[in-house]
């Protein structure tokens, strides 16, 4: 089926799926006479915090290859009953934020993405077995479709997230390299995010280094996604400790101005 046909098919399913809960829920505000909805939070209640932030240093891998983090004593404790260092940063570095400006010359800086969009509902799309044959695998429009026919519409606002097992590579040089040294790692096919484009998603994450896989040769999907003023999460961690529905994510965005984006602890609520 062709990527047009994909998208044409699901947005119409999900009109029809958005139909019939509505009528549901003007039923439910009949019985329920006024009364007042609860936040989403508030109707939850999770038992387990699952922390998909990874612990970073200067060893840490980068797409360029260059340390992302350096560390420069700026106080220390002996002499001064206090310490602290001076931190060079690159925005793009350990698990982190790619704001629509990081693609765009006149997007939304990481401090601009509104709160509502750090807090939302966590899809996750497994290729783990497909990553095992293929390093530079995708996820496809077809992987999106099969989501939503096993478990239901996303969620508008939601974020979905790719999970291919590469969390478990970050201490090896296969999470960035081949053996011939190219890139090789997952990432989202550009047919696959423009048909979550449709269904308002506020962001896409992955457990590898870039939203495009290893192979890209021109950032289709950065190109694309990021100027549509939505934003992606990089170098996920822990996706495996988690339902591929259900879980509620909270990314703790950096807020610094005219960023492109920034390192972000970023936990799940299941």
């Amino acid at each position: 089926m062709c990527n047009h046909c994909v998208i044409e098919n699901v947005k119409q399913n999900m009109l029809s799926r958005r139909s019939l809960f509505k009528g549901m829920a003007f039923a439910g505000a009949a019985v329920a006479a006024g009364g007042v909805s609860k936040p989403v939070l508030a109707q939850q209640s999770p038992s387990k915090v699952v922390d998909l932030t990874h612990a970073y240093d200067e060893t840490f891998p980068t797409f360029d290859g260059n340390p992302g983090i350096e560390y420069e004593w700026a106080v220390k404790f002996e002499g001064n009953g206090y310490q602290l260092h001076k931190l060079t940063i690159f925005e793009h570095t350990g698990t982190h934020i790619d704001a629509p400006f990081h693609f765009s010359a006149d997007g939304k800086s990481v401090d601009q993405i509104e709160p509502q969009q750090l807090v939302a509902p966590l899809a996750i799309i497994d290729i783990t077995d497909r990553a095992k044959e293929d390093a530079n695998a995708m996820v496809e429009a077809a992987d999106v479709e099969a989501w939503i026919s096993a478990n239901g519409e996303i969620p508008r606002g939601a974020v979905v997230a790719l999970r291919s097992g590469w969390a478990k590579k970050v201490g090896e040089p296969a999470f960035r390299n081949d053996g011939e040294g190219k890139f090789a790692f997952p990432g989202f096919a550009k047919s696959a995010t423009d048909l979550l484009a449709t269904l308002d998603v506020a962001a896409i994450g992955v457990d590898t280094l870039s939203l495009d896989p290893g192979n890209s040769a021109d950032f289709a999907v950065h190109n694309s996604w990021l100027p549509g003023g939505r934003y992606g999460i990089e170098c996920l961690n822990n996706l495996e400790e988690l339902p591929v529905t259900g879980a509620t994510i909270m990314v703790g965005a950096p807020k610094h101005k005219r960023g492109t984006g920034g390192p972000a602890r970023v936990l799940a609520l299941v």
